[in-house]
């Protein structure tokens, strides 16, 4: 039996394939494409995903897609009514939702194909149903408590609920208006960071500044006495406009969400080429938080409502790494699984499991313990596809490529690393990174003018061998996705300047010798050298997305000031 996942119509699409319960691949349209967020249908990451099946699309039994175009339906209307939300909104919305509810034509068109052939059943998976899903069944837990946090998706915001073996129970949801996803969103624009996806960017900022503003947000949002919580709607816009979304040419964009009586109150928008100054350094940190606040409110209220001690957690919330890092330190859980996908991709996955575990009542899958779902080329790929390229290179072998590679990185260079099966989700995770030597204190300078050209207050992560996490961390915990940042030691940070973060912190990536050798072998090399088991890594691209074949790799290698670049176990070095 195949299913196929898919995250349609929405930014970060994507898809999976599924074989009964192994998960054969994963994969980000954008990577295919080229387009940061890419949304739209996902044929490329569909059609990888049946090569990498063996399989053509007559052959898939079933297709789960993460938006369910009934969810709430009634609600959508009755809202968009009561609230004259635009013509043009309205048009665009209901477009793309007749897109996802006619995904067979979608499918019978892009390949071209009778709808008699395509035998697949098709599910349609309610957005948040799949985020739940893609957390507890991938999880290693028989039981937990459930969190799903983030913009919107078909109408909810959050839901909780409860996974017991190989089913979810749904227990509370916010709805369409209220979301904590929109409130980080609102303030992310109105401190001059427009684009889709910017968030991060202001949980990186934070830590410049000081929280002298939680009081003056609790007038924007509040939590309440059911464990949940509400915005102040006079400050956004979207309960009035609607949240008008543009997909043109693959790319989302979000026109501005906050209101002129938000700017009466909290001050003029930053413009995006202003400088930032402390207020806004302050108002991030504030942000960032009451939003940690509300997190943690919702979750001590489902441990009281479950009385579990596990907890999943998917969405783009949960894509917030420094809240994650403090949830067992400031709510009664124990456990707790991020899956590497947590955003709106993972919900492909999500789907997919949704109709075999829960729809079907299958077992239970293995534990999702790694995040290399996507394309992958072996030495023979890029020796054929070095051969006709002008430049020189080498093969070596491990031992050989592990001492070569340590050297240029001791000697201050820096080296993209591209090898195995690309990640699925939004982290390089040692197969398509950049690295660094983490002890230079000028590591971040080198690689933001070599490399990255970003903003000078982004950090930059620490990968470090699993075993010698307490040794740096002040949490002992396996954090494989990169999903959560902690305290470093006092007395490592100053053997990791390039990793701490100006706070002290680290976003850490666990590198377990077992999941993943040639990481693992390469960062226990450096250890042997310089008595440090880490390394800087981050990921392989220049604004852009992730690379995802050697000629993207390449490609970056060149027009920037990289000093080395490893393609398997081939290299070449700048002359």
């Amino acid at each position: 039996m195949y299913i196929l996942g898919i995250n349609a119509y929405h930014g970060d699409s994507s898809a999976c394939i599924y074989q009964n319960d192994i998960l054969i691949a994963a994969a980000e349209e954008e990577r295919f494409r080229r387009i940061k967020h890419w949304a739209g249908f996902p044929s490329q990451a569909i059609q990888f995903c049946l090569n990498e099946a063996g399989i053509s699309i007559s052959d898939v039994d079933h297709i789960a897609i993460s938006r369910d175009p009934k969810a709430n339906f009634n609600r959508k209307v009755f809202t968009a009514l009561k609230n004259r939300l635009s013509i043009n909104n309205m048009i665009s919305r209901i477009k793309n939702l007749k897109k996802a509810a006619s995904i067979t034509d979608e499918f019978c068109n892009h390949f071209n194909i009778k709808p008699q052939q395509l035998k697949a059943q098709i599910h349609h998976v309610e957005h948040h149903r799949s985020h739940l899903a893609s957390a507890f069944f991938a999880s290693p837990y028989a039981k937990a408590a459930l969190l799903s946090i983030d913009g919107f998706g078909d109408f909810t915001s959050t839901m909780t609920g409860t996974g017991n073996n190989n089913h979810i129970k749904v227990l509370e949801t916010v709805s369409y208006p209220h979301s904590i996803g929109i409130f980080y969103t609102t303030f992310t624009q109105w401190l001059g960071f427009p684009h889709y996806g910017d968030e991060y960017k202001v949980m990186g900022l934070a830590p410049y500044g000081r929280p002298k503003y939680v009081e003056k947000l609790r007038e924007a949002i509040k939590t309440t006495d059911n464990g949940l919580f509400e915005l102040n709607l006079k400050y956004f816009n979207h309960s009035t406009k609607g949240v008008n979304m543009v997909w043109e040419g693959g790319i989302p964009a979000m026109d501005s969400l906050f209101s002129d009586e938000l700017i009466s109150d909290f001050g003029p928008a930053r413009k995006s080429d202003e400088p930032l100054s402390q207020d806004h350094k302050d108002w991030a940190a504030s942000i960032q938080r009451i939003t940690e606040e509300i997190i943690f409110h919702l979750l001590k209220h489902l441990h009281a409502k479950t009385g579990l001690d596990s907890i999943c957690i998917a969405g783009g919330v949960a894509q917030n790494s420094v809240a994650n890092g403090k949830i067992l330190l400031n709510t009664p859980f124990k456990h707790l699984y991020i899956p590497p996908a947590g955003h709106d991709a993972g919900t492909c996955i999500g789907a997919a499991l949704w109709v075999y575990n829960q729809l079907l009542q299958q077992p239970r899958t293995k534990p999702m313990l790694h995040g290399y779902l996507g394309s992958q080329y072996n030495n023979e790929d890029i020796k054929a596809f070095l051969s006709d390229k002008n430049v020189k290179f080498e093969k070596l072998e491990n031992h050989e490529l592990f001492d070569r590679v340590t050297d240029c990185l001791i000697n201050a260079g820096v080296v993209g690393w591209f090898q195995g099966r690309a990640e699925f989700g939004p982290r390089a995770l040692g197969h398509r990174s950049i690295i660094a030597d983490p002890r230079r204190i000028d590591a971040k300078d080198i690689l933001n003018a070599k490399i990255k050209r970003r903003e000078s207050f982004r950090p930059f992560a620490p990968s470090i061998l699993k075993e010698h996490v307490e040794t740096y961390f002040e949490q002992t915990d396996n954090v494989p996705f990169m999903e959560k940042v902690f305290q470093i030691k006092e007395e490592r940070k100053v053997l990791i300047p390039a990793v701490t973060h100006v706070d002290g912190t680290g976003r850490l990536q666990t590198v377990d010798q077992q999941i993943e050798p040639k990481y693992y072998g390469l960062i226990n090399r450096f250890y042997e050298k310089t008595n440090v088991p880490v390394l800087l890594n981050t990921s392989f691209n220049e604004n852009e997305p992730i690379v995802n074949h050697p000629a993207h790799a390449l490609d970056c290698f060149l027009r920037t000031k990289m000093d080395m670049l490893v393609l398997e176990n081939y290299i070449i070095t700048r002359e």
